[in-house]
């Protein structure tokens, strides 16, 4: 499929090319990033060109379908679709995202998949979006609570890095969900 562009009142959406490998490459340089997320760490020129070369090949593929987040010509974020399956039933994918340390707080990356979301069902004819986070990540379960995901559970030893197994959160959110927030218990408890 052809990369398409979304834009929100205060964000465009992109298929990163080349010209966005240098500020990759910046934003991947945050610790949190690399705590969070399976981007490489470190992090190099390299590993940007390959991220750029990759998004590129999914586009094409239907496989994933990624985004860098601009406001005003400064990337602020990279939020994509991952694993995109179709079914006669609907298909379904992951939503993944990471936010450059400057623009967190600001309401961008729920404001960014938001169109990603609204995209996905409208546009693929996903019926099911899943989110997944190691567990501990706060800021991610707050936007996709945000977003209307509802807490599924605990995914124990459910994401491996190279030395070892972490535990994570599952969440999802269904072309059918009204989108209000609703009450997370792993966010309950920390939101006190």
């Amino acid at each position: 499929m052809e990369p398409v562009t979304l834009t929100t009142p205060r964000l465009t959406l992109h298929a990163p090319s080349a010209a966005d490998v240098d500020a990759i490459e910046r934003a991947c340089q945050d610790p949190e990033i690399a705590r969070w997320t399976t981007v490489p760490s470190p992090y190099g020129r390299t590993d940007a060109e390959e991220y750029v070369r990759l998004v590129g090949e999914w586009w094409a593929e239907g496989s994933q379908t990624v985004w860098c987040a601009y406001r005003e010509g400064e990337l602020i974020a990279s939020i994509g679709l991952h694993g995109i399956t179709s079914h006669h039933a609907g298909g379904e994918a992951e939503l993944g995202f990471w936010v450059a340390a400057d623009a967190r707080g600001h309401g961008y990356l729920t404001e960014a998949a938001r169109a990603v979301v609204d995209w996905a069902f409208s546009e693929l004819g996903l019926a099911r979006i899943t989110w997944r986070a190691l567990v501990g990540n706060i800021p991610s379960a707050r936007a996709a609570r945000a977003l209307g995901f509802r807490y599924e559970g605990l995914l124990r030893q459910g994401f491996t890095s190279p030395r070892i197994r972490h535990d994570g959160w599952i969440g999802g959110l269904l072309a059918t969900d009204d989108r209000k927030p609703v009450a997370w218990q792993v966010l309950d408890e920390v939101d006190v």
